[in-house]
This record gives structure tokens, C-alpha cells and sequence, in this order.
């Protein structure tokens, strides 16, 4: 795609945030340079497993230029502002006051260039008390609420790949592309600040309304829902999981007579509402489950599909690539072309193209060249 064809974008970019948020605009087909500390990135060092790479370095930093710049230097910070003075966006996840220190106050910067999109993100945000404190995903997960809910009744748990970050990357890359189309009316860029403590606290409202206004405390449920029965995990002949979900009295009436082989479950007295298949949650498991024990998945899967009944597989690595619904789509890296999961949007009759993983400082000589002279 090349919507943002023109686009320039300077992103001063480490870990997971800002790097979301950049690679949405360069998939889009925006120029985006990638600026570096002189050793890189600390995310290209997360693990090396991806053909010598790290898992979260490839699939972030698609289709950038890498530019190596030690802002402590007059001569690359001169580079850095004359960059900014021809970009279109600037993107910057550092430390709360640090771009300050370096020389590039956001205030300046839009003074200077009325036009320029900046693009802040932080842990907790420019203000407030919480401001300077660190802020890396998990800690996040915990002081956004979301480990409350998140886990079993024994105990919460992370959320298993970097939510938070993703949430602060995506939240910016929509504001930008809502200051992208204020610009093209108004002529005016905007500065927008994102910190991944309020992108999470976002998702959690829908907890905080129930507890703020209905006196609902959360619970962690596992894979179970707090107020639908049945709906959840069980084990089927084969040792493979099965989540299945009942969302209303004619799934259950099929759910009875279609796959546990008993219509006349569906009324019995305290099975017959959600509120009374909640309350006797354990009793309604173990019927389901029981059923379902006796059939191997696909065999359970076939019967659930033919009563219109939602569900799911637990799916493993190895499933999540075999899976019939699977898109990958390929990007050039150092170590060879990598397969990545495709991204969840996808445009109808558009050729996906995407451009390669840069290795570090790659074309720190050629940007130079380009930005250094007058």
C-alpha cells in the first residue's frame, strides 16, 4: 500500500511502543527513518532467535531506514533537526523529559515547524506524579488493573505477549492518522502524547464501569466467563482442548439435545437461565465436560458446528501456523527472508508488499549525505 506515499516520518524509537506505531506507517508506505543510539536498539538483543535476530526486532521494524545518531553530539544533533525540518511526523519514546534535555523540546519543534505531527509516548505521561516512574509492560499489566482480571482464581498472571506496549503503539498510530487528516484540512500539525498506563486503562473499562456503578469486583476466571455458562475449556477424548460458548437459551437447547444427547436439560430447574446455569457453574462443567471427554475434538467439533454452537481450539504454536485462517507474509533480513503472521487488516485487491528488516546503522552513510549538506 502506498497511502502515505511522501510521508516522511523520524522516529526516535527503542523497544516495542513507538516501533508499533512507526511500522503501521511504513506498511502504509510512509518513508520512515529509524533513529538509533550508536549500538542500536536494545530490542534487536531481546533473543536471537529468528535467524540470529530478535523475534520482536523483525517483526516491528519492517521497511525502515536505520540511522545511528549520538544526539550528544552537536553534528548529529544539528542532522537530527535538519531531518525534523523536512519531516512530516516525528515519533519519540524516550524518558519523560529527555528529549527536552537533548535539545528538541516538542514546543520548539512546533513553533519551528507548524506543520510537524509529534508523537510522545511514554509509561505514565508528561504529568502527574507517576510521571518518572519506570514503566515496562508487565508493571504496566499490574498497575492498569488488567492482572485483577487477568489469570485464575489461584493467582493472576501476565497477559503472554507485551499488551500494553501494543496498546500504546496502536493508539498512537491512530492518533497520527487522525492528525494526518486534521492536517490536510487545516494545514496544521498537532503534538499527541500517548502513555501506555492510560492506552491500558482504556481497555479496562468495561471492569471499572461494572465495579464503579454496579459494585462488581472482577474475578479471575482462567478461561471461563464471569457471567456465562457454559463457557470454557474442557478436555476431549484425546487429551486436546475445546473452549466452546453459549451465548443465548436456543444454543443451549442445541448444546442439550444435539451434543450431550439430553433436550430435556435445556429446562431443567436450575439450568434452564444463564443466571441459574452461572450459579450452579460446577454441576454444568462437569455434564458438559463429561460429554465432551467421550468423543475425541474434531469428532466434538463436528457436532458443535452442526448445532450452530461457537468454539474453539486451544491452539499450540505449531496450530496457530497450520491454521486454515493462517496469513503469513514475508520480509528480507539479514539473516535470510523471515515468515511473519500477516497483520489483521487486510485491503481487497491490493498486492501486500513489505519492506525488508534494516540491520543496524544501514543506511546511516546515504541519510547523512542526504540531510547533511546545506
Amino acid at each position: 500500500m502506498n497511502d502515505l506515499k511522501d510521508i516522511l516520518v523520524v522516529s526516535l524509537e527503542q523497544a516495542v511502543a513507538a516501533p508499533y506505531a512507526s511500522c503501521k506507517l511504513a506498511d502504509a508506505g510512509a518513508r520512515v527513518i529509524k533513529v538509533e543510539r550508536p549500538d542500536g536498539d536494545f530490542a534487536r538483543n531481546y533473543d536471537s532467535l529468528v535467524k540470529g535476530q530478535s523475534a520482536y526486532f523483525v517483526w516491528l521494524n519492517r521497511g525502515k531506514e536505520s540511522l545511528c545518531l549520538n544526539l550528544k553530539d552537536a553534528a548529529d544533533l544539528a542532522l537530527m533537526k535538519k531531518m525534523l525540518a523536512k519531516a512530516d511526523i516525528f515519533i519519540q519514546n524516550l524518558a519523560p523529559g529527555a528529549i527536552d534535555r537533548l535539545g528538541l523540546p516538542v514546543a520548539d519543534l512546533r513553533e519551528a515547524h507548524p506543520g510537524l505531527i509529534v508523537c510522545s509516548i511514554s509509561g505514565y505521561g508528561s504529568e502527574g506524579p507517576a510521571r518518572d516512574q519506570k514503566a515496562y509492560d508487565l508493571l504496566i499489566q499490574a498497575e492498569s488493573g488488567l492482572s485483577a482480571v487477568n489469570g485464575t482464581a489461584e493467582g493472576p498472571a501476565r497477559v503472554g505477549v507485551s499488551v500494553c506496549d501494543i496498546a500504546a503503539g496502536m493508539t498512537a498510530y491512530q492518533a497520527i492518522l487522525q492528525a494526518l487528516i486534521g492536517r490536510y484540512r487545516t494545514g496544521e500539525g498537532r503534538a499527541i502524547e500517548v502513555s501506555l498506563f492510560h492506552a491500558m486503562s482504556d481497555w479496562m473499562n468495561v471492569p471499572y464501569l461494572q465495579y464503579r456503578y454496579g459494585g462488581k469486583t472482577p474475578e479471575r476466571m482462567g478461561l471461563k466467563h464471569p457471567t456465562i455458562a457454559p463457557y470454557g475449556a474442557f478436555t476431549c477424548k484425546d487429551g486436546k482442548v475445546l473452549l466452546l460458548s453459549i451465548q443465548n437459551e436456543r444454543e443451549w437447547a442445541h448444546l442439550c439435545a444435539d451434543v450431550l444427547g439430553d433436550p430435556e436439560l435445556a429446562t431443567k430447574p436450575g439450568w434452564a437461565s444463564p443466571s441459574d446455569r452461572t450459579a450452579n457453574r460446577q454441576a454444568v462443567d462437569d455434564r458438559v465436560g463429561a460429554a465432551l471427554a467421550e468423543r475425541d475434538r474434531e469428532h466434538n467439533i463436528e457436532l458443535l458446528k452442526a448445532a450452530g454452537i461457537a468454539y474453539g481450539r486451544l491452539s499450540s504454536m505449531e496450530d496457530l501456523l497450520n491454521h486454515p485462517q493462517q496469513r503469513l507474509i514475508s520480509v528480507a533480513t539479514d539473516g535470510g527472508t523471515v515468515e511473519l503472521l500477516a497483520p489483521g487488516a487486510h485491503v481487497s485487491g491490493e498486492t501486500e508488499q513489505f519492506g525488508a528488516v534494516p540491520a543496524t546503522g544501514a543506511q546511516s552513510d546515504t541519510i547523512r549525505a542526504e540531510f547533511g549538506a546545506g
